[in-house]
């Protein structure tokens, strides 16, 4: 029955228009979280343990809460810098730990995963592993890295490995083994056991990680007032959680069509808050809206953002796809697609690969990978989209036909200018 989750998506889009298209977001939900503060990025606490850290030292402890710390701020700015410092904490605890070497190390992988360093976050996994202690940790994390490296088959191995329905940590990663699958129906009931077990923890973190992942899977299944719903919950957690409001703002902006309100939105985040692919989210929008100005002001933003080397190899994806749309530098999209491809060969980095030769008017060869690495191998909506224009390209009618069909049912994840660019293929 692999003829897809996508089918069934348009199924339940259009069983669900009756209650789904009208406006669903108000601005008074969500007004009162938009006003941006900045937040602290330091504390008495965390002043006393980084004072503890000298070059020549051995305070292991400090270098932890320090590592942990430095992640926190990264996550509630953006900033780039306090990821780097994290990670410079975590690896002077890795060499310098004679006990919580295994934990160390794992942090440190969790932070490579941040950095899209993959096959070092792999390495620093297998080390934790073969150290022994907090194995099943260490399995949750070898499920996570070989997931990110498209080795589902290994990762299927580690899944079951961790099996236990009363578990947390199996149910998130049961839920995205599900998502990968093209099951969005069974992904949606392990999320939202998860959620309900994150509840019972009164663990602040779990609990906002729960509510925004369930929030996307919702709107993935067409479910908005759902999603929506669980982005405002979201934000009545944490007033300032970036991605709840960039949530929103795809409610407002894609379903509802009001781009000016959705940039409204995304403008209250990146005062404060400085991710590169919000600008991009930007431009998109105000590329709907014909206003070519602020298009452009927000693609430069991102190129000046990404140009620090810090972020490494973490935007490749959305910069390879604006060579492909806006720069038409198709070379440069080819040349690091074949780094990602290197870096992560999963069908994601396969569809860059496929679309640079496609530009490049290398048909053939882009089908050629269509066929190995993707086709059969990913339900994304915009992975579909790249082998229908391919198959199109190729002749292939009738296989780009059956893809058309049911992309119509994803213009929601895809954004409203998809909807012209699917009803050409």
């Amino acid at each position: 029955m692999k003829f897809s989750i996508l089918t069934l998506i348009f199924l339940v889009v259009l069983s669900c228009n009756s209650k789904e298209n009208s406006t669903i977001t108000k601005a008074e939900d969500y007004n009162a979280y938009l006003p941006s503060i900045a937040p602290k990025t330091t504390s008495k606490y965390f002043e006393l343990w980084n004072a503890k850290i000298k070059p020549d030292s051995i305070q292991i402890t400090s270098f932890g809460i320090v590592a942990g710390q430095y992640e926190a701020y990264f996550k509630a700015t953006g900033d780039i810098s306090y990821l780097k410092k994290s990670e410079q904490a975590l690896e002077k605890a890795v060499a310098i730990a004679a006990t919580g070497r295994a934990g160390y190390r794992r942090a440190l992988a969790r932070n490579y995963i941040a950095q899209h360093r993959f096959k070092e976050a792999l390495v620093q996994a297998k080390e934790a592993r073969a150290i022994g202690s907090g194995l099943r940790e260490t399995q949750n994390l070898l499920f996570d890295v070989h997931m990110e490296l498209g080795n589902y088959t290994l990762a299927k191995n580690y899944l079951d490995s961790i099996t236990d329905i009363t578990n947390f940590d199996f149910l998130i990663r049961a839920a995205k083994w599900n998502d990968y699958k093209g099951d969005l129906a069974t992904t949606i009931n392990y999320m939202e056991q998860a959620k309900d077990k994150a509840e019972k923890t009164y663990t602040k973190a779990l609990i906002l990680w729960s509510y925004t992942n369930l929030a996307d899977y919702y709107g993935h299944a067409g479910r908005l007032s759902d999603s929506y719903k669980y982005y405002l919950k979201s934000l009545a957690l944490d007033a300032e959680n970036a991605y709840a409001k960039k949530g929103i703002a795809w409610i407002v902006f894609s379903h509802e069509k009001n781009p000016k309100e959705a940039l409204r939105i995304l403008d209250s985040v990146t005062k404060n808050y400085h991710a590169p692919d919000y600008y991009l989210l930007k431009a998109e929008i105000a590329a709907y809206m014909d206003n070519t100005e602020m298009k452009l002001l927000n693609i430069d933003e991102y190129i000046k953002s990404v140009k620090n080397t810090s972020y490494g190899e973490m935007y490749n994806g959305y910069t390879i796809n604006l060579h492909l749309e806006e720069t038409k530098q198709w070379d440069k999209a080819l040349e690091l697609a074949k780094r990602e491809v290197i870096n992560r060969p999963t069908p994601e980095s396969y569809h860059f690969f496929a679309s640079s030769y496609l530009k490049l008017g290398q048909k053939k060869k882009a089908l050629a990978i269509v066929t190995e690495h993707i086709e059969g191998k990913s339900y994304e909506p915009a992975l579909l989209f790249t082998c229908a224009e391919i198959y199109k390209a190729n002749g292939l009618t009738n296989k780009a036909n059956a893809l058309k069909t049911e992309l119509l049912g994803a213009v929601y994840e895809l954004g409203p200018s998809s909807k012209e660019k699917i009803e050409s293929l």
